[in-house]
């Protein structure tokens, strides 16, 4: 058998509404509030998952 190292992404998603003059302010808040703990994204924000799987020796090959 063979062993595989397998990655799972968790994908989370919320939408928040501003006031800001303009697209990128609009990001650049709340980014900030974000960063300060003001958006908390939970397990009711999950939207998708994925699965990746690579073999071990097929990383050591990349290795050489």
């Amino acid at each position: 058998m063979k062993k595989y190292k397998v990655t799972i992404t968790e994908t989370l998603q919320m939408e928040v509404e501003v006031d800001a003059p303009n697209r990128s302010e609009a990001e650049r808040l709340v980014n900030r509030q974000w960063v300060e703990g003001d958006y908390i994204l939970s397990a009711d924000h999950f939207t998708d998952v994925d699965f990746k799987a690579v073999s071990f020796q097929r990383e050591r090959d990349y290795e050489r």
